[in-house]
């Protein structure tokens, strides 16, 4: 790895992560002091929920960075041509920029890949601060387990490997649709993470634990992973331009569709992987098989819903989860008929996360002790 990183602007970049990292810092202390918060477990908490927020915009920032074909608007990682940031390789990007001017490195881009990283930086250096924290105040009353904290560092550790092997090989699909579904991952555990610090609702609490539909809510969480890997898949491969109608497809029910090249995973971008360039079968059953997966998935998210709605302790539950259906139905539709906007396909991606956290938040309750926000 050391041969296609250039680690020289690495503590640079860092640095500017600290200081994207010390506006949520900011406005937790802010509004602790506005709300009274007391005790370490609380700010705690409050710190917790930050470093969710800035994870969901991260991802959010992060579809913005593919769509917009800026990925490679630094040709290198995790500076950019060896500097902190494209007003130190003005130079180069200039003359990357007069050879191919429409091409993957612009100043434009440029400043969109690397406040990517600033952003990423920005949440490395929050998570890092909440699993030192947590293990020097794992001994008082009421505080997360410092093992929550620590193994979220082990995430966002892989997933800046993760950012960095997108750039260095070139956004090598399989790795793209890996990072996109880390900071998936990273979302759910921040929730967790969260969630489990959330004060107890003895009635729901003990209703859930008895409900049926914990089993189901797990199912529909995992049909939902499973559609979005599918869905990172066809962003990565541009396959959602491989059909422009709903609910038919060049015309056809069944077009043409070769499975073996759009799911051969060990093949460059644009390629199928024996040397020539993916053919439109195989960008047709990508779409289709996200086309029919999101079939299952959203019926699946009704009939949870339906159960949670008949259950009388979780139809807040069921209206957000009827809502997060209905607004990734309306963002998937927009982006095949409306040819893949860039508003409709970040607000799928945003629906993404936001079922992430949704479901995650509904099947982690909250521990059974629970601290008083206002306890020392």
């Amino acid at each position: 790895m050391g041969g296609w990183i250039d680690w020289n602007p690495a503590l640079e970049v860092a640095l500017v992560g600290a200081l994207v990292a010390l506006l949520p810092l900011l406005w937790v202390l802010v509004k602790g002091r506005r709300e009274g918060l007391q005790g370490w477990p609380a700010w705690q908490r409050a710190l917790t929920l930050a470093t969710l927020f800035l994870t969901l915009d991260l991802v959010v920032f992060g579809a913005f960075t593919r769509l917009t074909d800026s990925g490679l608007g630094c040709p290198d990682w995790p500076g950019c041509y060896g500097h902190h940031s494209p007003v130190g390789a003005r130079s180069l990007i200039d003359q990357a920029q007069a050879l191919l001017p429409s091409g993957p490195i612009t100043h434009g881009k440029a400043w969109i890949e690397m406040i990517h990283r600033y952003l990423a930086s920005g949440v490395g250096a929050l998570i890092a601060g909440l699993m030192v924290a947590a293990w020097w105040g794992r001994r008082r009353i009421g505080s997360l387990s410092p093992w929550w904290p620590t193994l979220t560092f082990v995430w966002v550790c892989a997933q800046g490997a993760f950012g960095a092997f997108t750039v260095t090989l070139k956004l090598y699909p399989l790795v793209v649709t890996g990072h996109l579904l880390g900071g998936l991952l990273g979302v759910g555990l921040l929730t967790a993470q969260a969630r489990v610090m959330d004060a107890a609702n003895p009635t729901r609490t003990g209703a859930w634990r008895r409900s049926s539909l914990r089993a189901w809510a797990l199912a529909v969480l995992v049909l939902a992973v499973v559609q979005m890997a599918l869905g990172g898949w066809v962003s990565t491969n541009s396959a959602v331009l491989a059909c422009s109608e709903v609910p038919l497809c060049q015309g056809q029910w069944w077009p043409a569709m070769d499975f073996e090249t759009g799911f051969r995973l060990l093949r460059p971008l644009g390629g199928d992987g024996l040397g020539a360039q993916i053919t439109l079968a195989g960008l047709t059953a990508i779409h289709m098989v996200h086309r029919l997966a999101a079939v299952v998935v959203l019926l699946a998210m009704v009939a949870l819903a339906w159960g949670l709605w008949r259950a009388r302790h979780w139809r807040r539950e069921a209206v957000g989860l009827w809502a997060l259906a209905t607004w990734q139905l309306l963002t998937g539709l927009s982006n095949v008929v409306l040819g893949w906007p860039l508003v409709a396909a970040l607000g799928h991606t945003l629906g993404a996360a936001l079922l992430v956290w949704w479901l995650v938040r509904l099947l982690v309750q909250p521990r059974a002790a629970p601290f008083s926000p206002r306890s020392s």
